[in-house]
């Protein structure tokens, strides 16, 4: 898979793990794979698997890897209410070992769990404490069976404004639209580009996503440039040799039969 996305013009590569709680024997299966991905491909690496003390982001830091994801999904004051398996400090705790250990830190978010705006900004601040690398803005997204239901204030008007608000408290980061954003900011989805400065392609960690082609053509159309080996425009044509779909052909006329139905 690291070799495919470097290919398709990735410049990083993500590995997500499920567990629970520290475990050693992971972390060091885990470096192995990224000394092994590090010596076949020039491409970055992030990991994301779960709670880690010191000793294993440091392996992990001496194995080559770049970056570590663990997200805090909402504010301190709000945890507690959304998760009961583990508290924020344990989230925060394996934040402050990997910067300990050198590593760039990913942390995320989950806009519309009942969160205030307050909360909100609460959060923005302490991810600008951690001097978090990278942001992931996800929307929650109205799954059946999930306990939190529908989010109510999710408006297209309403993301945009939180994007721009983690843009606005962490300028240095790199702010990425993530699930939620084709279901939530729908015709408004462009205007995100403009906030964040990164997203995720062809679906998330559960939910399917809008296309890469799709992707790749909104960006193009926007008038923006990837950070690729390839161009927007490279990638968006070989994602048109391979589906044979190409959104900018020229209109097509309507047959006389479109355009007289009643005759039938």
């Amino acid at each position: 898979e690291a070799g495919q996305a470097y290919e398709a013009g990735a410049h990083r590569y993500c590995m997500v793990y499920a567990g629970r709680g520290k475990n050693p024997k992971r972390a060091a299966k885990i470096a192995e794979l990224v000394l092994s991905i590090k010596a076949k491909y020039p491409i970055e690496v992030c990991v994301s698997a779960g709670l880690m003390d010191e000793s294993s982001t440091m392996l992990l830091k001496q194995a080559g890897l770049d970056r570590l994801n663990h997200n805090l999904n909402t504010s301190a004051s709000r945890y507690g209410q959304i998760c009961t398996t583990h508290t924020f400090a344990d989230r925060l705790n394996t934040l402050k070992a990997a910067r300990k250990a050198g590593l760039e830190i990913c942390s995320g978010i989950i806009a519309g769990m009942g969160e205030t705006p307050q909360e909100l900004i609460e959060l923005a601040l302490m991810l600008r404490e951690l001097d978090a690398s990278s942001i992931p803005i996800n929307f929650l997204l109205p799954i059946k069976g999930n306990r939190l239901g529908t989010p109510q204030n999710l408006s297209p008007q309403y993301c945009l404004k939180i994007l721009c608000l983690f843009r606005f408290i962490n300028p240095k980061a790199e702010i990425r639209t993530a699930a939620g954003r084709e279901y939530h900011l729908r015709s408004l989805e462009v205007m995100s580009l403009y906030a964040a400065n990164s997203l995720f392609m062809e679906g998330y960690l559960n939910t399917r996503g809008k296309s890469r082609q799709d992707t790749l053509q909104m960006i193009v159309d926007a008038g923006f440039t990837i950070k690729s080996d390839k161009s927007a425009e490279e990638l968006l044509l070989g994602e048109i040799d391979a589906t044979g779909e190409n959104l900018s052909e020229l209109p097509t006329l309507k047959t006389e039969d479109d355009l007289h139905p009643a005759r039938h």
